[in-house]
């Protein structure tokens, strides 16, 4: 297949963590990849040249800080450019930090809710006619607290709780052409330096398989659901190690 044939996957957030495995998962599945980083350009500059060094331009970077809300209808259109069209995308990007009760502000809840849920609305909008052109799909990154959210994380889970719906809109909105599923990640592997909101014990101690999950394992829930999985859409698939089970 040649470079104007392959298919184009659009990761949101794929620079780094889960966004990097789906991404690695996709390429190795013969996609050339659109990589979105806001501020992580070092990591998405090493991860655009591993993918290039294995297949010559099969990967590029777009730069968007997912609060413009002109951003979603630009990074579509510079991938279609670059890519001649658009067959995957990938809703990964998120911000993420604690907000306790008393001391929510107005700005955590804009930035929370733009890559959480306004993009990824308005990224399947601009994708949509293309996606329906290729027969594509949709996959997004939600929570296992979208539905029983944690009390120091409200906004954040509010926020992956309306992407849970709108995964469900699209599936709708947009079949037959198009599938649109969505993951719920458990308690995952980031870095040292990453904030979590479960502690080791709490893993230990509430999750059925006794252990964090890795980045990878949600690349192959996420291959599965974005190539393989041709009669699966509006579903949400947990991958948290029975995690959900103890909530």
């Amino acid at each position: 297949m040649s470079m104007e044939q392959a298919r184009v996957a659009l990761v949101t957030g794929g620079a780094r963590r889960i966004g990097a495995a789906i991404s690695r998962a996709l390429h190795r599945a013969g996609y050339r990849i659109a990589i979105h980083y806001r501020s992580s350009a070092e990591e998405a500059e090493r991860l655009a040249a591993e993918l290039n060094a294995q297949r010559p331009d099969s990967a590029w970077l777009l730069q968007a800080d997912l609060m413009d809300a002109d951003a979603p209808v630009r990074m579509v259109e510079q991938t279609q450019a670059r890519g001649g069209r658009l067959d995957l995308l990938i809703n990964n990007a998120s911000a993420f930090y604690p907000t306790p009760l008393g001391q929510i502000s107005a700005a955590q809840v804009d930035e929370l809710f733009a890559s959480n849920a306004r993009a990824p609305l308005f990224l399947a909008q601009a994708a949509a006619d293309s996606l329906r052109q290729h027969r594509g799909a949709i996959l997004n990154l939600v929570d296992i607290y979208a539905d029983r959210p944690l009390p120091d994380y409200l906004p954040y889970c509010m926020a992956k709780a309306a992407l849970v719906a709108l995964t469900y809109g699209l599936a709708r909105a947009l079949g037959p052409e198009v599938r649109v599923n969505a993951i719920a990640p458990g308690n995952i592997i980031w870095s040292e330096n990453m904030e979590k909101a479960e502690t080791p014990e709490v893993v230990l101690e509430r999750t059925a398989l006794q252990r964090q999950g890795s980045p990878e394992a949600l690349a192959d829930a996420a291959l599965f659901l974005l190539d393989r999985g041709d009669y699966v859409t509006g579903q949400v698939l947990r991958v948290d190690g029975g995690r959900w089970l103890f909530i």
